[in-house]
C-alpha cells in the first residue's frame, strides 16, 4: 500500500468520526458524474476506540454505507485521519528523478516524527521551490505502520481491496481547489473534533496542519456557558450561528473564547506561509465541513484573519440528479474528504 498512487475502477471510503461516507465518481470531460454514494451515521465513541467490539461495529456501519450506495466494485481508496498522519513540505536540492529517490531515503529520517521502520512513508514532487534557487519542493507524508495496517485489515476483512490510502487533508485539497487560481488560498474543513487546514498555491498544498478544534469544541463551550444539553447546543450553533441578533447573541458570546483561539491558529498558519513565501499573496479562505454550516461563521472568521472568507463547495464540478441533490442536502457539506479521495487519478 502506498499513500499517493494507484488507480482503476474504485470507490472512496471516509471513515469519519461521526459518519461513514462512500462515493464513486465517473470522469466526464472537465468534470465528474456522481455514480454512487452512501452515508451512515456512527457513534464517535466507536470510531475513537481500539477495542475489538468497536472495530466490529465500525465494520458493520461501513457495509451499511456501501450496501445502500449500490457500489459494485471491490477496489477502494481510503482516507487516513490527520490525527494519525504527519504531512510536511520540504526543500531538497534540484536533481534528477533517480538522484531524488536516493536523496529522499536520507531526508525522510530527518523529518518524520517516528522511527522509519515504524512508519509507512510516501512523498510527491511539487516542482521547483518557490523560495530558494536550485531547490525543489517535496510533499512528505507518513503514518504509523501499526495504525495503517490495522485500518487496512479492517477494510479488507470486508472483502474489499484497498488500492491506495491518503491523508484526509490532501484529499480535501483535491475536492476544494479551483483550477487556475492565481493566488494562494487557505482551505479549512471542520470536522467533529478537529479542523484540517491547507494553504494551496498553483494547485498544490504548500502548508498542511490540523487544529484540535471541531464542532464538538463549540458544543462543549455552548453547554458550559448557556447551561443547555449537548443536542440543544448543537442545534443552537447550526441554526442561529454567530448572528448577534439571534437569541440575543447568546451563542456568539458563548463561543467567543473558543472561536478567538481558533482564529488565532488560522492567523498563525497564514503568517507562517507568508514568512515562508513572502512573494506569494493569499487571495482568501475557503471553509468546508461544519464551518460551512454555521451561520455567519465566514464573516466572523474574515473579520478576525483579515481575509475574504467564502463557503467552499466540495461538489463543484460534480454532476448529480435532482433527487441525489435533495437526499444529500443535509449532509452534503461533510463530503470534502471522500470526494477528494474519489477524484484521485494519480496526481496530488
Amino acid at each position: 500500500m502506498n499513500i499517493f498512487k494507484g488507480m482503476g475502477d474504485f470507490f472512496a471510503l471516509d471513515i469519519g468520526t461521526n459518519a461513514i461516507r462512500v462515493v464513486q465518481l465517473k470522469k466526464a470531460g472537465n468534470g465528474w458524474i456522481l455514480e454512487h454514494y452512501g452515508y451512515a451515521p456512527i457513534d464517535s465513541r466507536l470510531t475513537g476506540s481500539d477495542s475489538e467490539e468497536a472495530r466490529r461495529k465500525v465494520a458493520e456501519v461501513i457495509m451499511t454505507a456501501v450496501g445502500q450506495s449500490g457500489i459494485k466494485t471491490k477496489n477502494v481508496v481510503i482516507g487516513l485521519p490527520s490525527s494519525k498522519t504527519f504531512t510536511t513540505i520540504i526543500d531538497v536540492p534540484m536533481s534528477s528523478e533517480s538522484e531524488l529517490k536516493a536523496t529522499m531515503k536520507y531526508q525522510i529520517d530527518q523529518y518524520i516524527p517516528m522511527a522509519v521502520d515504524e512508519a509507512k512513508v510516501d512523498w510527491a514532487l511539487l516542482g521547483s521551490s518557490l523560495r530558494a534557487q536550485n531547490q525543489q519542493e517535496v510533499l512528505l507524508s507518513s503514518v504509523a505502520r501499526n495504525y495503517s495496517e490495522e485500518r487496512l485489515e479492517l477494510v479488507e476483512s470486508l472483502g474489499l481491496n484497498v488500492i491506495a490510502a491518503e491523508p484526509d487533508p490532501i484529499a480535501m485539497v483535491r475536492a476544494l481547489s479551483i483550477p487556475g487560481a492565481t493566488g494562494a488560498v487557505v482551505q479549512l474543513d471542520m470536522g467533529e473534533h478537529s479542523t484540517d487546514i491547507a494553504i494551496v498555491y498553483q494547485d498544490a498544498p504548500r502548508l498542511i496542519r490540523t487544529i484540535p478544534t471541531g464542532i464538538a469544541s463549540l458544543v462543549k463551550s455552548t453547554v458550559s456557558n448557556l447551561n443547555v444539553q449537548e443536542d440543544q447546543a448543537r442545534q443552537f450553533i447550526l441554526k442561529f450561528g454567530l448572528a448577534p441578533d439571534r437569541l440575543e447573541g447568546q451563542v456568539l458570546r458563548a463561543l467567543e473564547n473558543t472561536l478567538d483561539n481558533f482564529a488565532a491558529e488560522v492567523t498563525k498558519s497564514i503568517k507562517f506561509f507568508e514568512t515562508r513565501y513572502p512573494s506569494v499573496a493569499i487571495d482568501g479562505v475557503l471553509v468546508a465541513g461544519f464551518a460551512a454550516a454555521i451561520p455567519q461563521f465566514d464573516s466572523y472568521l474574515g473579520s478576525k484573519v483579515g481575509k475574504q472568507v467564502h463557503i467552499a463547495n466540495p461538489w463543484q464540478y460534480v454532476q448529480m440528479t435532482e433527487n441525489d441533490q435533495k437526499q444529500l442536502g443535509p449532509v452534503a457539506i461533510e463530503f470534502a474528504t471522500v470526494i477528494g479521495l474519489a477524484k484521485r487519478s494519480g496526481e496530488i
